[in-house]
Parts: C-alpha cells; sequence; structure tokens
C-alpha cells in the first residue's frame, strides 16, 4: 500500500528554492496617479534654464513626488518625476543627490559620464543607490558637509541630526530651549542653511518646549537661530522657513506673510524684498535670481495669517508652483505653476551645468533592468 505524503511534505518539494538565480516574473508596483494636474509656464522658462545651463529639482510631499525640471534638446521644457513617499528636503550637486522621505534618507548617483547622454536627451540619470531607514521622524531640510556628510533637520525630535550605521539617527544640536529629545514636535524646527559647507542657521516656527506647542504661535513666534552660539539671530517671524546664506546676507521666507527677505547682521531686523502668493517652503539661489516653491495653505495650519489678508489686498488667490524672482528688482522673471490636485510643494535646488536631468524612481518599471557597472580593473 502506498503511503500519502504529509501535505506539509508536498510543498516543500514543489515550491520554487527561494536562493535560484533567476528574474522574478511579477512586474514592478505601477506608479499611483496624483490626480489630475494642470502644468502652466512662462513662456521664457526653457531659455532661462537653457542659457544660466542650469535645471532644478523640487518636491511634493503631498503626491510623493521629486520633480526634475530642465531644457530638451528641442529647446522646450522638460519635466521628469519619480515617485518617493512624503519627498521633501532636496539637495546635491551635478552627480549625487540626497533625498529626505517618509521613512528614509535617498542618495541618488549619476551614472552618466561627461558626455554621455541618455535616450539623447538627458545629461544625468540619479539612480537611487542607499535608502538609510529613519522611521517617520519628519525629515525637512537637508544638507550636504565639507566632508559629505550629510546632517538634516529632524523635526519631530526638534534637533539636527547625521544618518547613524546602527540607529535611526545621530543627534548632533538642539536649540537650548528644548529640554528634552522626545517625538513630539514641539517647535517645529524646519530649514537649514549650510555657510562654507558646515551648518550654521536653523528656522523655528517658535522656542516652545511642549508638544505641538508651535501651532499656537505660528503669527510672530518663529525664530533664527546660530547653532554655533546658540543665539537668537531673529525672532517676531511668522513660521519662517529656508534660512540660506547668499551673497554675504542671511536669507529666509516669512512665510506666514508670504515674503523673502534678508535679516541684517546687527539687529535681526526683517528687510522683505518680494511677495509671493502662497504660503512659502523651499528656497534656492542662483546668481541674481532666487528660486521660491509656493503652496496653497493648508486648512487649519496655514490660514488665519497675514498671508490670508495680504491675498485678499491683492485680489489675488495662492499659488501652488514655483516663482524665479531677480533680486535686484524683485520682480518675477519665470515661473510654472501647478493647479489641480497638487496643491503643496516643500524643497527646491537649482543644479549648475546640468541640462535635462532624470532620476530613476524605487518602483518605477524601468529600474529592474537598468544596470551599470563599473570597469573592470
Amino acid at each position: 500500500m502506498t503511503k500519502k505524503k504529509p501535505e506539509a511534505a508536498a510543498e516543500a518539494e514543489t515550491a520554487t528554492p527561494e536562493n535560484t538565480n533567476k528574474p522574478t516574473e511579477a512586474q514592478p508596483n505601477a506608479q499611483p496617479e496624483a490626480g489630475k494636474i494642470d502644468i502652466n509656464f512662462s513662456h521664457g522658462l526653457a531659455g532661462f534654464l537653457a542659457s544660466n545651463a542650469i535645471s532644478i529639482g523640487f518636491t511634493s510631499y503631498q503626491t510623493g513626488r521629486l520633480y526634475l525640471v530642465g531644457a530638451g534638446p528641442d529647446g522646450k521644457l522638460a519635466l521628469h518625476e519619480a515617485q518617493y513617499p512624503q519627498a521633501m528636503g532636496v539637495a546635491g550637486d551635478q552627480e549625487r543627490l540626497y533625498l529626505g522621505t517618509l521613512t528614509q534618507i535617498v542618495r541618488m548617483e549619476n551614472v552618466l559620464g561627461p558626455d554621455q547622454l541618455a535616450n539623447g536627451a538627458h545629461d544625468k540619470v540619479y539612480v537611487p543607490r542607499n535608502m538609510q531607514t529613519t522611521g517617520n521622524i519628519d525629515i525637512h531640510e537637508l544638507g550636504i558637509r565639507e566632508n559629505g556628510r550629510m546632517v538634516f533637520v529632524n523635526t519631530r525630535y526638534s534637533c539636527l541630526c547625521e544618518p547613524s550605521v546602527k540607529h535611526s539617527f545621530k543627534p548632533i544640536w538642539k536649540p537650548e530651549f528644548i529640554t528634552k529629545l522626545a517625538p513630539e514636535d514641539r517647535c517645529h524646527l524646519n530649514g537649514l542653511a549650510m555657510v562654507d559647507n558646515e551648518p550654521k542657521y536653523v528656522s523655528a516656527v517658535c522656542k516652545s518646549d511642549v508638544v505641538d506647542g508651535w501651532r499656537d504661535r505660528r503669527h510672530d513666534g518663529g525664530v533664527i537661530i546660530d547653532i554655533e552660539t546658540n543665539a537668537i539671530m531673529a525672532d517676531g517671524l511668522s513660521m519662517p522657513h529656508s534660512p540660506r546664506f547668499h551673497a554675504e546676507k542671511l536669507w529666509v521666507l516669512n512665510s506666514g506673510t508670504g515674503e523673502l527677505g534678508w535679516l541684517h547682521p546687527s539687529d535681526g531686523a526683517f528687510t522683505p524684498v518680494a511677495f509671493f502668493p502662497g504660503f512659502l517652503r523651499g528656497l534656492a539661489f542662483h546668481n541674481d535670481h532666487a528660486f521660491v516653491t509656493l503652496s496653497k495653505p493648508r486648512h487649519g495650519r496655514f490660514e488665519g495669517l497675514a498671508l490670508d489678508d495680504k491675498l485678499k489686498e491683492k485680489d489675488a488667490d495662492a499659488w501652488c508652483g514655483i516663482q524665479i524672482v531677480s533680486l535686484s528688482s524683485g520682480d518675477v522673471a519665470q515661473w510654472l505653476r501647478f493647479d489641480g490636485a497638487i496643491t503643496e510643494l516643500f524643497d527646491i535646488c537649482v543644479h549648475p551645468g546640468v541640462k535635462n536631468p532624470i532620476t530613476l524612481g524605487p518602483q518605477s518599471q524601468e529600474i529592474r533592468d537598468f544596470i551599470t557597472m563599473e570597469a573592470l580593473q
């Protein structure tokens, strides 16, 4: 009589071994649609980017996208997007990009040589090569130090950090008024200014030391802090974001009033240079131009600020998009606007010497079979 094999044993014999070196037939998950989005831009934007030999990258945590914008070989504007959950701070140069996401810091490397083009059009292809898992610590802005190490704003724990090999993060500085590193987003630390490739200034919505305390101080509690001396460089700001040091001035977005301006070095007085019709986060510079990202005020958190009154005075609707402003005149030189499902952007960076970049998202169809290798020595 033939004995019947146990069901578990039968399954083990027919199951595919885990370590066989065969490619899976499963297709990567398709990127979820962000919803209907209309994109409009100034007629001269492509020419402006081409004539300055730059491209720009910016993020939307709302739609989970990293956007790269350049000028194509045909002279037309080229916009590329890749999906990254809760895409936030972005920083980098011609050869490398860093991106903060919901639970990770992503390092992307350009895999093209100086004279190579992808698809006859793209001079840079940024491929994610490392994803450092931090957990949900609400990463905001990023910076790259002189030694190549990355620093980032850990908003949930109210501190400035470096990645850790072993842990979620390594704290390197916190405001003096924060008595404990706790996952409470006490002061809404958010922006980072690098000076000579080292972290120098940060922005916070207030000096609160209690859980979620910043929400009650949105109108005039904002501060800029010198992390070397712990001195408050400026106060009385309204939800400041994105401090940047450019042309020997410390610039900041006074987001609650919709203004870009600079801080006087003696008393920290805020001198506005330009008004923008939107809630501001994300600032970059190239020569005499400032690149600013605008969002539509979010219900409850961004509403009820001076920005609302200024929009009414100017009979204007809030924008979601990018405006490029001349620092000498305060006038808008170029712009890009989103309408529809996308209403919020976060960070922006300028890439000098990069014409028309693309990136491969980690969930994209292309990345599975996009293989590159170093030359055999």
